[in-house]
């Protein structure tokens, strides 16, 4: 008799049109690194937050860091429906992430440019992720990327304006 708590997770032959789904799987696992960074990043900053803005930052990176946590989870059910096994370690996040964490203690117009800063760094790695796709008639993912990069984009867009206003 089997133990259903025996089970190993395996990658998959998926058939639906897609070539390279590994490569694809690479470059989703990437992607989904930086978001899980960001939303780490985003709550850190959404909790030390002080000064003037803190009600307006305060809001806005809990938005992003939500929307960013959904995300994370869209993005590593992709990689399975591609037959892959997602990411399953923080060292192996930490590696393929280009989000870098901050030093020191950073004022706030200092947290709102950086985070302006990564959310552009990852628009620019789902940009480049829509071009890979695109050429292995991946069209779910292209969508995907292309609304995640839209948030992204938004968000930094969103991030700077506030520091004007400092």
């Amino acid at each position: 008799m089997s133990n259903a708590l025996n089970v190993v997770p395996t990658e998959d032959t998926v058939s639906t049109g897609v070539r390279d789904t590994g490569v694809i799987a690479e470059g989703l696992a990437d992607v989904l690194a930086d978001t899980y960074r960001l939303v780490f990043k985003s709550h850190a900053y959404h909790w030390n937050v002080e000064g003037p803005l803190f009600y307006s930052v305060h809001n806005l990176t809990e938005e992003h860091y939500e929307d960013m946590f959904g995300a994370a989870d869209e993005l590593a059910e992709r990689i399975r429906a591609l037959g892959h096994l997602a990411p399953t370690s923080m060292a192996d996040i930490v590696a393929r992430s280009r989000i870098e964490d901050a030093t020191g203690q950073l004022t706030t117009e200092e947290m709102i440019m950086d985070l302006a800063q990564d959310h552009e760094r990852i628009a620019h790695r789902f940009h480049a992720l829509i071009e890979m796709v695109e050429e292995r008639k991946d069209p779910v993912t292209e969508d995907m990327a292309t609304e995640r990069s839209a948030f992204h984009e938004k968000a930094a867009w969103m991030l700077r304006a506030l520091a004007k206003s400092s």
